[in-house]
């Protein structure tokens, strides 16, 4: 069990003197990580991953489709609006398979690429950059943050803080005012916080989703990552000595040792890395990425870009720290080398499974009826004779109409000879609505008893394409 040196176990002799029992301290208080700014590519990524997710997540809902919210999951009416598509609770098989690709994806990246989505666009990451530059517009850089950290309280101090804690909580509030905007009407709920009638529901999930917004972003930050995230814990199962991660040149780098700028490295034995510490400074999980891969690591590449911009002052080259495979650095690898062997089987497999999969939904939601049909005998008279000698069956057909124009339906029966549906056989349904009707279907006498196949059809007379089959059966009392 490896412990940290820089922070010996604490131990003491109990009272009376006794020096065989020794109390040990394993744990060691958080410390705050005050994260030091960088510019470069990945940093440069990054924040294009935070505007894209953040302007999609925010401005979504806004957004109108046919007169009403284009991404709308309406828990209460059990729709699910997404652009043109209506979905029902019924669709559930989709909303499978975007789960099923979403976990292909995350196996994809990672193999190629490590904690690609740990780093760029994960919820977490995200909104941590978020509150800390709004930490550091506040407050100050990170000298000026560990200043104020140290100082005493003063009036300065408490200023800063709050302001500070205020910006958090207004954009943890609007975070979660967006969020449950997508299981309300967005406009409607405006209407209802502007007028001070928001619903208990609503009310408490926008504080709720606020307050793990202001808590995990805020505070708790790289310790969700480090301790509460499971995919840190089982990402070694998908790395493999060929997966892109954020790696040292040991090689290129060691011995390591600080010296001025116009000092040859070679003359005094020294490596690339100026130990500068740098890259400890920029990272938002405090590792050093010097000691090789650890769990830790996100991948977000920060000290990547720092260490270019510390090669580029000494007028070394860059790629001291990088994204590279643990083979291409003990063999020396070229760039194209290193995307040759990321064509490997795992990666096709992945590749052909997740594209797969998502040719089967889009297919399935092209070819998708917009009509569901539910038959369910009438149980208070499953079987009856009637005028003139016919046997009659009663049914309750539940149509579902998904799509947003109101559906006239001609409902006809088959599967015996002389079955008729003696009811009207025209139903309107309005749009996105589940109408249940009582349909009765008769055979002429004579027909022999017993159960018999039968099919409903049903067609629209406002869209041929619209037309569903139903397989019931019908019974011939003795």
């Amino acid at each position: 069990m490896s412990m940290n040196t820089a922070n010996p176990p604490l131990a003491h002799t109990p009272p009376g003197g006794d020096t065989d029992e020794i109390e040990i301290s394993l744990y060691e208080s958080r410390k705050k990580i005050q994260t030091r700014s960088v510019t470069g590519t990945f940093t440069r990524l990054r924040w294009a991953a935070v505007w894209f997710t953040q302007i999609l997540f925010y401005a979504l809902p806004w957004f109108q489709w046919n007169g009403r919210q284009a991404v709308l999951f309406d828990l209460l009416s059990r729709r699910f609006y997404l652009g043109g598509l209506v979905l029902y609770p019924q669709d559930f098989i989709y909303l499978t398979g975007l789960l099923v690709m979403a976990a292909l994806s995350l196996f994809l990246f990672t193999a190629v690429a490590g904690r690609l989505w740990c780093g760029y666009a994960c919820p977490q990451t995200v909104y941590t950059e978020i509150f800390m530059w709004i930490e550091k517009k506040i407050e100050g850089d990170r000298a000026a943050r560990i200043r104020l950290d140290d100082a005493p309280m003063s009036g300065a101090k408490f200023g800063r803080r709050s302001a500070k804690h205020l910006a958090w909580v207004l954009f943890a509030l609007w975070t979660g005012f967006t969020f449950v905007g997508y299981f309300t009407p967005i406009r409607a709920q405006t209407a209802e916080v502007l007028a001070g009638t928001m619903g208990a529901w609503q009310t408490f999930w926008i504080f709720f989703y606020g307050f793990a917004t202001y808590g995990n972003a805020g505070f708790m930050r790289e310790q969700v990552c480090k301790y509460m995230c499971p995919y840190a814990r089982f990402q070694s199962a998908m790395f493999d000595k060929d997966t892109l991660i954020v790696t040292y040149d040991t090689e290129r780098g060691e011995p390591r040792g600080s010296r001025g700028k116009k000092v040859d490295p070679k003359e005094k034995g020294l490596g690339s890395c100026v130990d500068c510490t740098l890259c400890v400074q920029v990272c938002p999980t405090g590792i050093d990425i010097r000691k090789g891969l650890q769990y830790e690591c996100i991948g977000c590449g920060a000290c990547a870009d720092v260490c270019d911009e510390v090669m580029d002052k000494f007028g070394y080259a860059r790629g001291l720290v990088k994204y590279s495979t643990q083979n291409a650095m003990t063999g020396g690898w070229s760039q194209a080398q290193i995307v040759r062997r990321a064509l490997r089987p795992r990666v096709l497999i992945y590749s052909a499974v997740l594209a797969a999969i998502a040719v089967a939904v889009g297919v399935s939601l092209y070819l998708r009826v917009p009509l569901k049909v539910d038959v369910i005998r009438d149980r208070g008279a499953l079987a009856r004779m009637v005028e003139k000698g016919r046997i009659e069956n009663v049914y309750r057909l539940q149509i579902m109409n998904a799509t947003e124009v109101q559906q006239v339906m001609h409902v006809d029966v088959q599967g015996m000879d002389g079955i008729v549906v003696a009811s009207d056989p025209t139903v309107q349904v309005l749009p996105t609505e589940v109408r249940t009707v009582a349909v009765r279907v008769q055979v002429p006498p004579g027909a022999s008893s017993g159960s018999h196949p039968i099919v409903f059809r049903l067609r629209s007379q406002n869209d041929a394409a619209i037309h569903l089959d139903e397989k019931t059966t019908f019974l011939v009392p003795r």
